[in-house]
C-alpha cells in the first residue's frame, strides 16, 4: 500500500534522509562557512567595538550566513537542510532590513 504525500512529508525519514546516500543527515563536516562564522564571532569578542576590524568581522559573518543559507537551500542533502538554509537567509535579511 502506497503512502499518501501528506503522510510521507510528516515522516522523520523524509525530512532527514540524504537524497544522495540514503543515510540520516543532520550536520555535515567539514563545514567551512560555519567555522569561519565562529572565527568572526571570536574576533568580535576580543576587539573593541569601535574598531574597523569589529565592523568587518560583523559584515563577514552576515555574508557567510547568507552564503551558507544559499548553499543549503540549493545543495542541501535533505528537506530539513533546505528549510534550515531558507530560515537562515530570512533571519539575515530580516536583521538587515530592521
Amino acid at each position: 500500500m502506497a503512502c499518501s504525500g501528506s503522510v510521507r512529508v510528516l515522516s522523520f525519514r523524509w525530512w532527514f534522509e540524504s537524497r544522495e546516500t540514503g543515510r540520516i543527515t543532520i550536520a555535515q563536516f567539514p563545514n567551512w562557512p560555519l567555522f569561519a562564522i565562529g572565527a568572526g564571532w571570536l574576533v568580535r569578542l576580543v576587539v573593541n567595538e569601535s574598531s574597523g576590524v569589529y565592523g568587518f568581522a560583523g559584515g563577514s559573518i552576515t555574508v557567510l550566513w547568507l552564503f551558507w543559507g544559499a548553499d543549503e537551500l540549493i545543495l542541501g542533502a535533505n528537506p530539513f537542510r533546505r528549510l534550515l538554509g531558507t530560515l537562515v537567509i530570512a533571519w539575515q535579511l530580516i536583521g538587515y532590513v530592521s
